[in-house]
């Protein structure tokens, strides 16, 4: 696959991205493209700590995500901070969407075909938008792999970023997971470690 010279990827919480493609951005990024985030929530509801309200989780989770950015190298991250499961596919959703409406690059956003929260679905609203190829992660039909071995420290660092959400308290290394992920994934493509992406190209 060409590297794309710009990429915008949707993605609709905190932390989503760097788990399904931070290791692809991370590489298209040391090519030289440039990617921008657009973040749907902010993420307010994703604790088990009932003392922390959802105003101060939401702080810690933009400021935990633009680290997480930083890491990859990321140009720029627009935050939409729509709570978290509270999207609906509006008009006026849609049109803080169309932040980057016009780059003739790739877009980036999760999966139609897992569907566990609404934003999940709602985002996925890119018809209207000029691109090219839309490459969806965490698609049960990939059709697409990227090789991320020369980028899959750079995932975890930047994954490490978002300790509200990998605490290590059950015993589960966060690097561990990462690489057993991206290993069983590229063992379809005789990779070492990969992403997965179903593609659609927009403009055929």
């Amino acid at each position: 696959m060409d590297r794309p010279e710009r990429a915008l990827v949707v993605t609709p919480h905190p932390d989503d991205a760097e788990i399904g493609c931070g290791g692809t951005v991370a590489g298209w990024i040391a090519e030289g493209t440039e990617v921008y985030y657009v973040l749907c929530t902010n993420g307010d509801k994703g604790t088990s700590d009932p003392d922390l309200t959802s105003e101060r989780l939401a702080e810690i989770r933009e400021r935990e995500q633009a680290e997480a950015a930083e890491v990859l190298g990321i140009k720029e991250v627009v935050y939409l901070r729509y709570p978290d499961g509270g999207l609906e596919d509006t008009s006026e959703f849609r049109e803080r969407l169309d932040v980057r409406d016009g780059d003739d690059g790739r877009c980036v956003p999760y999966a139609r075909d897992r569907l566990h929260y609404p934003e999940h679905i709602t985002e996925d609203g890119l018809d209207t938008h000029k691109v090219g190829d839309v490459l969806f992660w965490g698609t049960e039909e990939p059709d697409t792999y990227i090789d991320i071995t020369d980028t899959i420290e750079l995932k975890i660092e930047s994954l490490k970023k978002h300790a509200s959400q990998v605490s290590s308290d059950d015993g589960t290394d966060v690097g561990d997971f990462v690489k057993s992920n991206a290993r069983r994934i590229g063992q379809r493509a005789d990779m070492p470690y990969a992403e997965s992406f179903r593609r659609i190209n927009i403009r055929r």
